[in-house]
């Protein structure tokens, strides 16, 4: 489960908010960054519940472009400009909450169980939102607790927000933003972080503008391998762009003859100097398709991973060639505690395979 940009939120006065406060309100986003819509969601919310928890989506993972801040920061901001808008403290409540590409029930528990850390048991509990499309399903999914419609209406998004800060609309984002968040942005703008950020954001524009004049938009397929052996996972490190630095199953690009498991193999032996005498034709052990229609900014990409098992015993030597800057065998509790670490959905694949025991 990852949370849509775009949001409607309330610009009117709230109908019946002379009416009791709820305990407590609930507002789900990812606030990439927090915007003008977002301030007046949550102000609008403010005048009918006693305390809002604002949980914040794809956290614990690691920067790009469409995510570019971390939790802390976003909570950080969020704090600041409902401060600025005169905002007790102590009235607003913050959840971290991980993206789920692949397993919704996780998402769904992860919610609820930040949300009962505040609520103890508490049922006066209301779920703020705008259900526009389809992307607002996840509206849906908390049926227990009272659905409190906002009656703010916008078209802005954190996506046209991330657009004019990375193109160098410094205009353009001081109208979308509230001044806490602008300064905020001014900022983050001369840190290395950004430099980095900026760096990919230019990739990946010209990375798409290459494929816009084919008369259908193309679905790339690549390949990726979970290779484990006493306790640890193979990762590589990425040297190139996107997600330089970032850690990453060995894998690529499928090419024109060969089939997706020799792919697999032949991408591995490539970026991690893995020898050739080990068989791993021998020893795969599970495959599956991740196809989360957004899981790279690259363009519509489907991966086939396949899980290798290589049993117990030393771990073999490895070296980092191709576009990998290190290969490195990564203890499991390290790989499935880190998710930040991880280039796009690598985490959340190299989890399917982990934990199914």
């Amino acid at each position: 489960m990852t949370l849509p940009d775009q949001v409607i939120l309330p610009s009117a006065p709230v109908p019946g908010a002379h009416r009791r406060k709820r305990t407590f309100g609930v507002y789900i986003g990812r606030f990439e960054p927090p915007h003008q819509a977002h301030l007046l969601v949550m102000l609008e919310a403010l005048q009918s519940v006693q305390k809002l928890i604002v949980v914040i989506g794809s956290a614990h993972a690691a920067r790009n472009t469409k995510n570019p801040f971390t939790a802390e920061e976003r909570q950080e901001v969020i704090t600041a400009m409902l401060v600025g808008a005169g905002i007790a403290r102590s009235r607003v409540l913050f959840v971290y909450v991980r993206d789920y590409f692949y397993n919704e029930s996780l998402w769904l528990s992860e919610v609820q169980r930040g949300v009962q850390a505040f609520t103890h048991g508490s049922s006066d509990i209301a779920l703020v939102g705008h259900l526009k499309d389809e992307s607002s399903y996840y509206l849906r999914s908390f049926p227990a607790w009272e659905f409190l419609p906002t009656h703010v209406v916008s078209t802005l998004s954190a996506t046209s927000v991330r657009r004019a800060f990375f193109e160098d609309q410094p205009e353009q984002v001081a109208g979308m933003v509230p001044p806490v968040v602008h300064d905020f942005l001014q900022t983050f703008r001369q840190t290395q972080d950004y430099s980095d950020l900026r760096e990919e954001y230019d990739y990946l524009r010209e990375y798409r503008a290459a494929w816009q004049s084919a008369p259908f938009a193309p679905v790339f397929v690549t390949t990726d391998a979970v290779i484990t052996r006493s306790g640890h996972v193979l990762v590589v490190r990425r040297a190139g762009l996107p997600g330089r630095g970032r850690l990453a199953m060995p894998g690529g690009f499928l090419e024109q003859k060969e089939t997706l498991l020799a792919c697999a193999i032949r991408e591995t032996h490539e970026e991690t100097g893995l020898s050739e005498a080990v068989n791993l034709s021998e020893r795969l052990r599970a495959q599956a398709v991740f196809d989360y229609p957004d899981r790279s900014q690259r363009g519509r990409t489907i991966t086939h991973a396949f899980h290798f098992d290589l049993g117990i015993g030393q771990l073999p030597t490895l070296r980092a060639a191709s576009d990998a800057a290190e290969a490195l065998w990564l203890p499991l509790s390290e790989a499935l505690g880190s998710p930040e670490l991880f280039f796009e959905d690598h985490h959340a694949i190299i989890e399917h395979f982990l934990m199914r025991g």
